[in-house]
């Protein structure tokens, strides 16, 4: 009887859509990932950059998802909103419906939901949103919600029979209670492209990594976020890549 080797595997994200074109960098991204959360226009982007950035994911055989937020373009979705629930669970749907029909124009389809910045800080620890984030998915028709395990979203999303993607930052500090830190917290940043792959073997091989504060973290993540609007995000997703690889980690959609 032959034995038979586990190889771990992982998916690879970034957030992309949000400049007012596709960019060189965007598509070097693109070379690196397995999976991409494009804009919807609420914080950032718009039809044209949606359009062809999902068909130049689908080249690459890169899973297309909805990367939704907040209404605030001035602030690019990183303020926290106060917005009563059926106008968020409309807002989630609209911007859902936008990309579904971008994506179906280029031969595609969307299958998943990540939400951004504020938002999705919010549902990670506001039983409120995170239901109206919840409702808004399911309504959307969309199966999968990308979200930070352990968060009041994940406990919700169960109890509603909503699939969660556990996801994990390398080139994000967090604090020791697994929370992302503030992005004006120091170490909350990872900007050397070297670190960051080293943080996402980490994330992989051992299922956590060093907090701010230098305790460890445990995460169980089945997606890594590169972060598609960062300094170099290209330059880190492909050595990123090469580091899991080297790793011998496999890299996959989470839904293959």
């Amino acid at each position: 009887m032959l034995n038979t080797v586990v190889v771990p595997a992982i998916d690879l994200n970034a957030d992309l859509a949000e400049g007012a074109t596709l960019s060189t960098g965007d598509l070097g991204v693109l070379d690196a990932v397995t999976s991409v959360s494009l804009a919807c226009g609420f914080h950032a982007g718009s039809r044209a950059v949606m359009r062809a950035t999902a068909e130049a994911a689908l080249i690459r055989g890169v899973v297309v998802g909805a990367h939704v937020s907040y209404r605030d373009r001035q602030d690019f979705g990183r303020r926290a909103m106060e917005v009563e629930r059926a106008r968020l669970v409309a807002d989630i749907v609209e911007q859902c419906a936008v990309l579904t029909e971008e994506v179906a124009e280029v031969g595609g389809f969307v299958e998943f939901v990540k939400p951004h910045g504020a938002l999705y800080n919010r549902m990670a620890t506001d039983p409120d949103v995170a239901a109206s984030v919840v409702e808004g998915v399911l309504s959307a028709g969309l199966p999968v919600l990308v979200a930070q395990p352990g968060t009041v979203v994940t406990e919700t999303a169960a109890a509603h029979d909503l699939r969660i993607v556990p996801e994990g930052f390398p080139d994000r500090g967090y604090r020791a209670d697994g929370r992302l830190a503030d992005r004006g917290e120091p170490g909350a940043l990872i900007d050397n492209p070297i670190e960051t792959a080293r943080r996402a073997v980490s994330m992989v091989e051992r299922c956590g990594v060093e907090a701010v504060d230098g305790t460890w973290v445990r995460l169980g993540a089945e997606t890594l976020c590169i972060h598609g609007d960062a300094p170099g995000a290209a330059e880190t997703a492909r050595r990123v890549r090469s580091a899991l690889q080297v790793a011998g980690i496999a890299l996959r959609p989470f839904n293959r």
